[in-house]
């Protein structure tokens, strides 16, 4: 084997494992447009309640407003230049709008552009499910649910 033809197989090794790891952690990784299966059949495990919506309220504020704005209405002044952040009281809700899926991109982004981070590590998940039951109670009556 010469060095240009075990050059060639290095490169292809490389780029054959990285094509792999983008397949196995894309889908993992973030929320995409279109929601997805597995998230929208994860239940809330917070009950909805006065305090749930409070602590929701208050988890907002501090980690969210600054993008999706006070009144959620994605109007936040500090929202990176160019993105759109989601209206979060809106009946639209792009990457799904059952609980699960809400949490996923809270959990872990908003793909394709990831102009909204993820959350994990940052913020417990008992706090996610608060945020989503407050999104909940300042959203659109017929939204879909759970």
């Amino acid at each position: 084997m010469n060095i240009l033809t075990l050059r060639r197989s290095c490169v292809a090794a490389i780029g054959g494992f990285l094509l792999a790891w983008l397949v196995v952690a894309a889908p993992a990784s973030a929320q995409n447009p279109g929601g997805s299966p597995e998230a929208k059949k994860v239940k809330n495990p917070v009950a909805s309640s006065p305090a749930s919506i409070a602590a929701g309220a208050a988890t907002y504020k501090k980690y969210c407003s600054f993008c999706h704005g006070d009144g959620a209405k994605g109007d936040g002044k500090f929202a990176p230049k160019g993105s759109m952040p989601a209206d979060l009281t809106d009946a639209t809700w792009v990457r799904g709008s059952t609980d699960g899926e809400i949490h996923a991109v809270i959990l872990k982004g908003a793909a394709p552009k990831f102009e909204m981070k993820g959350f994990e590590g940052k913020m417990p998940d008992t706090d996610m499910w608060n945020v989503v039951n407050y999104l909940r109670s300042i959203g659109p009556a017929n939204a879909a649910k759970k």
